[in-house]
């Protein structure tokens, strides 16, 4: 005989009123900072779910993700990080044999841009650990 799992899936008033105060670690949260290239898509008491959307050309201002964070690419494939002085972090050209992974993870993203140097769009959805220490 097979079981049968159920669940209900509910969300009250209280989540959503919830959600319109969003984490923000620092004034310098890429949310806060660059709006329109970090939207969030979930967030609970555990991680803030981001949807990154970096245009092809596009520069972002100089923001931080200080959680640590596991990203799933969507699309794009070569990016300039540079730090808050101008000076390049990576440079994804300067390797011809580069293929950006599907996943990653970083522990801390220190204040930096991202310009997006690929002809497509960067789209990357990044699940930031509420819990993980700050770095």
């Amino acid at each position: 005989m097979l079981g049968v799992v159920t669940f209900r899936v509910g969300i009250s008033l209280d989540v959503i009123a919830q959600n319109e105060d969003r984490m923000t670690i620092d004034e310098l949260d890429g949310v806060a900072v660059a709006p329109n290239n970090h939207k969030v898509i979930f967030e609970n008491d555990e991680v803030r779910v981001l949807e990154t959307t970096i245009a092809a050309g596009e520069r972002t201002p100089i923001h931080t993700h200080l959680r640590p964070t596991v990203m799933y690419v969507l699309s794009g494939s070569h990016f300039v990080r540079r730090d808050e002085d101008g000076n390049t972090m990576v440079n994804t050209r300067a390797n011809s044999d580069f293929v950006l992974p599907k996943v990653l993870f970083a522990h801390s993203t220190p204040k930096h841009s991202i310009e997006n140097t690929d002809t497509l769009d960067l789209v990357v959805i990044g699940v930031e650990l509420k819990n993980g220490h700050i770095r």
